[in-house]
């Protein structure tokens, strides 16, 4: 029954929180954040101080790490080895700390995060900065506390010659708590802290005249001082941290950019990859080699461009686009009083100041004691040197060392301290030289003690140590600031031109959706050759463009499509190109392409005219398709079709203030005529209004703008085979919506119907019959006829049944007149 007692029922949630409580709290203060006063994590201040116990200093030889690390663990840190060497290897590094506190023989990784050897194979020392954060260590300066196993006792803090927090700066990630701490310059550092120490109440922009800013090892230029106060003042802040790049001349007229110091904590085996795939997967044009070229002598990557590639252009690209530019957030975080605190650079000063003045005080009172206590003995000495031939006397009538102590304070009331130093005394120090040296060292500690007890006493004496101190490190370690710091953050604006080598290609299009560019070479070369292209299929465009033109391409179900000619896929003229399906995701199954059209850069002052199948029109401003994020892989709506059945039977661009008319065929060949100013201009979204009243079963064929003014020939096909040539205005002016005149003669059985109406002058057509039978059509060879005529026929019904298609064959003439 007794053992039942001792049994606990607790929930699952008090366990939890009081454990994971406890846990937080151990690895936020014995972990994972650096103490404000001198700026180590446990783990570093463990390998600092068991190798400056174990002797393992700057001024003596190298030593097996797995030496050192053996006894971190055994005396000071039960973990595992990796994460003590892995500690040690990084304090060890010179691009990840400011001033390395480890001097390491052998391999100690690399920037293209590369391990370090294993620990049997290096050798390690405390390089001699070390050495000032230990120094005094000895003289019961910090407080010391017993190990994991009672057997030794470890520092709680290290006295520091020097804010380290600043200077080699902290980055951890605890429970709840993560901190950033960058690296800072060592001169600038003790320089603030002295003018802090002289100015308590010194507001942070004073404290940034000596402090710019964050220092790294790796350079770099850092961007932002209005963003780097902001941190200073609060321990939280975000700014710029870019490469130093310069641009080289290289020959055949090129250039290359190098890159000459790369952002804190990149790795730089990671970037030239990044750099290369952006060449190898033409993200932009004009790279022509990525090389790592760093050696002994320093870091350099060199970025080599094509002749003529915009070397200013390409390196913003590179900017926005790897880590050649890289965002450093601020988040100092240290225990500060045992608390995890989020600090700004004031903070961190007060606090290393503060603990500086205890190591000082605490020091000078160890030294104080000292030095009266061997003030006594000397005195003693000295006062026995004066009545020698008594003191000896009395020794020698002495039983034993015990006695002799007994009668020198007995006899010539010497303390117990100075009767045991005369009775150690060696006989050779009875010589006359040895008063002299007593006097002359007597005289120096009362001069010592004198100084001692003033800093003790007067708080400005203690600073005046304080900076002495700091001055002197200064003097010794202080080196030049490695990173550039530029005021404002420089806005990366990426023009696309910027990025592409013009080059003149041709660019065709069908009317399935296959997109391509092919060089100049390539087609020259392949005149003779047919284009590449699917059975069926027929050419819709093809021109001569250059890689920084533009494309839209319009669809028979009422979709935009955005495409920059150098995004084409670039393949040769005899193959088949890129199908839209395999980047567009949203295209329908009997979508085609109606139009294309393309432009230098997009026009401000145009619109579109959409006109569909079963009667609707719109304009929309060119403005609104403006190309999104999303280009790639989403096609615009540029006209929302009310049924399924609906299409877009012609698009054209135009300016709206032109005087120029809309005119509209109907399958049961009405003609309607009516001023553009009519259609209103709506949202790229808009199903538009209605453009012509339709009889039941009736349709428009086709539409066209055609001058209010003068004449616009037009050419009418009919179902029969008949073709008519006419003129647009001979249909008068009517308005929008109307059913319009019959544009052939009515017959009572088997009417003409019109099955095409296209543009009638200087054009070529190719008219197929059901049976397969071609006819090419010359529209000049036609004569303009009236309204009412039926025109003549060129295919033979009879024999060779209804026409089946009408193909525009001048899809290469610009191409030839090219």
């Amino acid at each position: 029954m007794a053992e039942q007692q001792n049994i606990q029922e607790l929930t699952l949630e008090e366990v939890m929180g009081d454990r994971f409580g406890r846990y937080s709290k151990y690895i936020i203060q014995e972990r994972a954040l650096p103490d404000i006063r001198d700026g180590l994590k446990p783990v570093q201040r463990r390998i600092l101080y068991a190798m400056h116990k174990d002797g393992n200093t700057f001024d003596k030889g190298f030593r097996k790490s797995a030496k050192s690390v053996g006894n971190i663990m055994g005396n000071y840190h039960p973990h595992g080895d990796s994460s003590i060497y892995e500690a040690m290897v990084r304090m060890s590094q010179d691009w990840k700390l400011r001033e390395v506190l480890i001097e390491m023989h052998g391999n100690n990784g690399s920037m293209d995060g590369d391990p370090a050897a294993a620990m049997r194979y290096t050798e390690a020392r405390l390089s001699k900065l070390s050495g000032e954060m230990l120094k005094d260590i000895e003289k019961d300066t910090v407080d010391l506390v017993w190990n994991f196993d009672d057997t030794e006792k470890e520092p709680v803090v290290l006295p520091t010659q020097y804010p380290n927090l600043l200077v080699n700066g902290s980055t951890g990630i605890s429970a709840g708590y993560a901190t950033e701490i960058p690296t800072h310059n060592l001169a600038e550092i003790i320089d603030g802290t002295i003018y802090l120490i002289d100015h308590p109440n010194a507001s942070i922009e004073k404290l940034m005249d000596f402090i710019p800013g964050p220092d790294f090892p790796t350079g770099g230029i850092l961007q932002g001082k209005e963003e780097i106060r902001k941190a200073y003042e609060t321990g939280k802040g975000k700014v710029i941290l870019r490469s130093k790049t310069k641009f080289e001349d290289i020959k055949g007229g090129r250039q290359q950019i190098v890159v000459e110091e790369i952002p804190y904590e990149v790795n730089k085996a990671n970037l030239v990859k990044k750099m290369d795939e952006i060449r190898l997967n033409k993200k932009i044009d004009g790279i022509s080699e990525v090389r790592d070229e760093t050696d002994r002598t320093g870091l350099r990557i060199v970025v080599e461009l094509k002749k003529e590639a915009n070397a200013e252009g390409i390196l913003n690209y590179l900017f926005k686009n790897t880590d050649l530019q890289v965002n450093y957030n601020f988040n100092m975080v240290a225990i500060d009083e045992m608390h995890p605190r989020q600090v700004g650079l004031k903070r961190i000063l007060e606090s290393y100041i503060l603990h500086r003045r205890e190591v000082v005080l605490k020091r000078t009172h160890f030294d104080l004691a000292k030095a009266k206590k061997r003030q006594h003995i000397v005195d003693g000495l000295m006062k026995a040197l004066s009545i020698l031939d008594e003191v000896i006397v009395t020794i020698r009538q002495s039983k034993d060392k015990k006695d002799a102590k007994e009668q020198l304070i007995l006899q010539h009331q010497f303390t117990e301290e100075q009767a045991e130093a005369i009775v150690m005394l060696q006989l050779y120090r009875l010589t006359n030289t040895d008063i002299t040296q007593l006097r002359a060292e007597a005289k120096e500690l009362a001069e010592r003690i004198e100084e001692l007890s003033k800093i003790v006493a007067e708080d400005s004496e203690l600073l005046k140590v304080l900076k002495k101190e700091l001055r002197d490190i200064k003097k010794q370690y202080g080196n030049p600031r490695k990173t550039e710091i530029e005021a404002e953050i420089e806005e990366i604006v990426i023009e696309t031109e910027v990025l592409i080598i013009p080059e003149e290609v041709i660019v065709t299009i069908t009317k399935e959706g296959y997109l391509k560019r092919s060089s100049l070479r390539s087609y020259q070369a392949s005149k003779p050759i047919e284009l590449g292209m699917k059975d069926g299929d027929e050419v819709l465009f093809a021109k001569q463009l250059n890689t920084l033109d533009h494309l839209y391409l319009v669809t028979t179900k009422g979709n935009i499509i955005y495409r920059p000619v150098h995004e084409l896929p670039e393949v040769r003229w005899k193959e088949l190109g890129e199908h839209l399906s395999q980047t567009i995701t949203t295209t329908l199954s009997n979508e085609e392409i109606l139009a294309v059209f393309d432009f230098k850069e997009l026009p401000t002052d145009k619109t579109f005219l959409f006109i569909s199948r079963e009667g609707w029109i719109k304009q929309t401003n060119c403005l609104d398709f403006a190309p999104g994020r999303t280009y790639r892989s989403r096609a615009q709506v540029c006209m929302t079709l009310k049924t399924p059945t609906d299409e877009i039977v012609d698009v054209f661009l135009i300016d709206p203030n032109e005087a120029l008319d809309v005119f509209l065929a109907s399958h049961q060949a009405y003609g309607l005529r009516y001023a553009v100013q009519e259609v209103p201009i709506v949202g790229a979204r808009a199903a538009g209004v209605k453009s012509m009243n339709l009889k039941e079963n009736d349709f428009v064929v086709n539409g066209l703008v055609v001058y209010s003014e003068g004449d616009s020939p037009i050419v009418i096909i009919s179902q029969r085979g008949a073709v008519k040539r006419m003129l647009a205005q001979e249909i008068p002016q009517m308005g929008r919506a109307k059913r319009g005149q019959m544009i052939l003669r009515q017959l009572k059985s088997n009417p003409h119907r019109i099955f095409f109406m296209g543009l009638g002058e200087n054009q070529t057509y190719l008219v197929q019959n059901q049976k397969g039978e071609e006819k090419t059509l010359h529209t000049n060879d036609f004569p303009i006829a009236d309204r009412t005529s039926n025109g003549s026929f060129i295919l033979d019904e009879k024999s060779g049944g209804e026409i089946s298609e009408v193909r525009y064959m001048d899809s290469f003439s610009q191409l030839e007149n090219d």
